[in-house]
């Protein structure tokens, strides 16, 4: 048997008014004045709602001088953590802190790596082995997530569109683990229920693809069924009752749980999901959650004969977390259901897919490198089929 290495060193913060608790960790870990200085890179959204305010000023009241980056779109590009980079070094700061979704996260984790290393983003593509050019210390980053999804703050890369490719890149490196995550409840009961649903969606496929996804992993299987039994219990009541911090902090834990479990692997949607939100803006968790029926439907059928035992007892595992015992092909459907239940109606075609777009994507998603780990070794014509099979 081969060696194996399994990694969980994150230390997570649990329960309301967890953020306090971080600022006053920070605050007692600081040395001189110069280790007070931290960076909050935060977006526009919580900037109005009064989330980057809030957080600031626990920071601030803890003894630490923040400066805000929230400079950061949706998807987030090159150009939003070069000017978080900017901001990083006029302020002399020595830590960051990202609060928001995926996309603050993910910028958080590109300013850490392009402040002490020279650009450009492209150069530290996870599918060209980039990490081995990240050589120097990389500053310390801390996580407060406001949505349940992601799950970046237990992950070690982030994702952002390059300037020079304008392409979706995946940047890897163990040192990009924030050191601590905080799952705070309160900052996550105003967020609106159409996006409650598409991030919970997206811890959901983090589940699925973890749980499915090629290589021994008992562990991050565990924790993967445990995710997704949670947003099939709990995701519905979040999106119906978004006050209710006991629901909320479910959502948080499954967000985590299956961001935890990814390490392990991904697979075809998220390599799907990936140009589909480059080319037509679609949320990420949303485009999740719009493939997975059609494409594990495509897969269960077009790939059938490529399926182990194993891998059915899998889907058929996944599928029982839905209620009584059920059959593997039952499955798509099940999830097609559970968005119904929590808003999402929508289609692909709904967001723009066309079938002319069909072969550039596949492009992009074959030269994604989510699929590496994919239960089923796909080609670029499955995925021009895959993607038929969405509209």
């Amino acid at each position: 048997m081969s060696i194996q290495q399994f990694n969980y060193p994150t230390t997570i913060l649990y329960g309301p008014g967890a953020t306090r608790e971080l600022a006053q960790r920070l605050a007692q870990r600081a040395g001189g004045e110069d280790d007070r200085r931290v960076l909050l890179v935060t977006d526009p959204g919580l900037v109005d709602a009064g989330l980057a305010e809030a957080v600031s000023d626990n920071l601030s009241e803890a003894g630490l001088t923040v400066t805000v980056h929230s400079e950061v779109h949706g998807n987030p590009v090159e150009a939003d953590v070069v000017s978080g980079v900017e901001r990083w070094r006029d302020s002399g700061s020595r830590a960051i802190v990202a609060l928001g979704g995926g996309s603050p996260m993910d910028a958080a984790k590109a300013i850490a790596v392009l402040a002490t290393h020279d650009g450009p983003l492209s150069r530290f593509d996870d599918a060209q082995g980039g990490d081995r050019f990240i050589t120097a210390p990389l500053p310390p980053i801390y996580a407060i997530p406001t949505t349940a999804g992601t799950g970046s703050e237990v992950g070690r890369a982030g994702v952002i569109v390059c300037a020079d490719t304008g392409v979706k890149t995946v940047i890897f490196h163990p040192d990009l683990l924030p050191r601590i995550a905080v799952l705070d409840p309160e900052l996550t009961v105003g967020l609106p229920p159409h996006l409650t649903a598409a991030t919970g969606m997206d811890a959901f496929t983090h589940g699925l693809e973890a749980y499915l996804a090629q290589g021994f992993h008992p562990m991050a299987d565990a924790i993967a069924l445990g995710c997704m039994e949670l947003v099939v219990q709990h995701l519905p009541a979040a999106v119906a009752r978004g006050e209710d911090l006991s629901e909320r902090g479910h959502m948080l834990l499954a967000a985590t749980m299956g961001a935890t479990a990814f390490q392990k692997g991904l697979g075809i949607i998220h390599s799907m999901a990936h140009p589909l939100s480059t080319r037509y803006g679609i949320h990420h968790g949303l485009a999740n959650a719009l493939l997975m029926p059609p494409v594990l439907a495509w897969q269960l059928e077009a790939k059938a004969a490529a399926f182990t035992a194993d891998l059915w007892s899998r889907h058929a595992r996944v599928a029982r977390l839905f209620g009584s015992a059920r059959d593997p092909g039952d499955l798509p459907e099940a999830i097609a259901e559970l968005c119904r239940r929590v808003g999402i109606t929508d289609t692909l075609s709904d967001h723009g897919l066309r079938d002319d777009d069909i072969p550039a994507l596949a492009d992009e998603a074959a030269a994604d490198g989510c699929h590496r780990t994919n239960p089923i070794p796909v080609t670029r014509d499955d995925f021009v089929a895959a993607f038929r099979r969405c509209l």
